[in-house]
């Protein structure tokens, strides 16, 4: 029993601790049968890291935000603890490494404007091979918008906002099941565990993934027909929310003094700064036009799957910053983020004015200034504004390639595209779909200066 056998407690016979902190009366029982003469220190004390994430969940929303999901995208964060069955080892099948195979997977079979992707790694992973060495084994799925979450201070939050977690034997995969959030094990060595503990329990029962069928039908199927698991809310406290309470109250009665009369408390959990979505690997972009005047885009940073590009075309969508500079000669559409006013890029104008330029072979830029708005220019066009609602916005990325579809740019004449870009400011804009959402996005001109 894994931190309450003998070896973990005793010290020459003697426990090493004169209060041993335990959440439930379930550890309780086992430490007194693993090892009885540590079970007098035993102080039943509840859980304050999940206290604290209980009480974040009302900013939910905000975790989210932070995260850069956009309204009507799905969370999924994976996870893994550190030993060499974990999830970013073999998972015990003594063959490739789970986490790093699964990867390029996730680029191709999960439109980026519909799936989040985040990883929360066991602190003892980054230290035992290096930050650099983590993040060169990640870049190209970093390039692709998997965003990896602080160690120590990130995780909390990530689990708070998921909407779905891939995890293994760690406690972080178990407290996103305490929260009712649906899990789905891609590795479960129960060799490791405790038989008796409430985590082995969960992992006979929690749902595993099959790394050899289509990943997306898992996790969706996961999430619309989760059920949550009563074992890891039941066990991870029997106290919820008097974590704070209980242990100063044995802290104070340690040192033999008297409690403050205010009352205890917990720091809330701190909004994380803003993780804005970032994909410059190349996008593959299948848009449909079903009516005039509405068109959906679905992008990949991946090659699309080819039986759902029937019907469709397929552009290229390729961000200024990309590793694959060589896609850049071939994209239909560049774009970029950043703020109006650096003069590192002029301004938007300016910036879509050299693109244009420097690349011929592109029809429209695009250069994005906000959640909610971009700065495009067509080919031997003027600069214009898309916008769309804050609350709902699809990324302006994603509306530019929108705009490239109906316009029909780099195919139809100029006068044609000049035609059918009036048509669409005549009737304030057109509708983007992605995934099941339909946003309407605003066309207009560039504000003078």
């Amino acid at each position: 029993m894994f931190g309450q056998a003998p070896q973990w407690v005793l010290a020459n016979g003697v426990p090493i601790a004169d209060a041993l902190v335990l959440s439930h009366p379930e550890q309780c029982d086992r430490l007194r049968a693993a090892c009885p003469e540590a079970a007098p220190t035993a102080v039943l004390a509840g859980d304050p890291c999940f206290d604290r994430v209980l009480a974040a969940r009302p900013y939910r929303e905000r975790f989210r935000r932070a995260l850069g999901v956009r309204a009507g995208q799905r969370l999924i964060v994976l996870n893994s603890t550190w030993n060499p069955e974990s999830f970013f080892g073999d998972g015990g099948a003594g063959g490739d490494d789970l986490l790093p195979a699964l990867l390029p997977r996730l680029a191709r079979e999960f439109p980026v404007d519909e799936y989040r992707f985040a990883a929360v790694l066991h602190p003892n992973i980054w230290h035992g091979h290096g930050p650099g060495q983590v993040r060169a084994w990640l870049d190209r799925a970093r390039r692709c918008g998997l965003v990896l979450i602080d160690p120590l201070e990130g995780w909390r939050q990530a689990l708070v906002a998921a909407d779905a977690v891939v995890g293994d034997h760690g406690s972080v995969t178990f407290y996103a099941a305490a929260l009712g959030t649906p899990v789905l094990l891609a590795a479960a060595p129960l060799h490791e565990l405790d038989p008796g503990a409430p985590v082995s329990d969960f992992m006979r029962e929690a749902p595993r993934l099959d790394p050899r069928e289509p990943l997306r039908e898992q996790i969706d199927r996961l999430i619309e027909h989760h059920r949550p698991l009563p074992g890891p809310a039941a066990y991870t406290t029997s106290v919820p929310g008097e974590a704070a309470v209980r242990l100063r109250t044995l802290f104070y009665s340690m040192m033999g003094a008297a409690e403050p009369e205010w009352p205890a408390s917990l720091d809330p959990l701190p909004l994380p700064g803003h993780e804005p979505v970032s994909v410059t690997a190349p996008l593959h972009v299948l848009t449909r036009v079903p009516s005039p005047g509405e068109v959906v885009v679905t992008r990949w940073a991946g090659s699309p799957p080819a039986a759902e590009c029937a019907g469709g075309e397929v552009h290229i969508a390729v961000h200024e910053d990309t590793r694959d500079v060589d896609q850049l000669e071939l994209a239909d559409v560049i774009f970029r983020d950043g703020l109006p006013d650096d003069p590192r890029f002029g301004s938007p104008a300016v910036w879509t004015e050299e693109v244009l330029q420097r690349h011929p072979g592109c029809a429209l830029a695009a250069f994005t200034v906000g959640p909610a708005e971009c700065v495009v220019r067509l080919r031997g066009g003027k600069p214009l504004r898309l916008l769309s609602s804050p609350e709902t916005a699809v990324d302006p990325a994603a509306a530019a390639s929108a705009l490239h579809a109906l316009l029909g740019a780099g195919e139809a004449g100029g006068d044609v595209t000049a035609t059918r870009l009036a048509k669409l400011v005549a009737d304030g804009g057109f509708a983007v779909r992605v995934g099941a959402r339909r946003v309407r996005v605003r066309v207009a001109g560039l504000h003078p200066g």
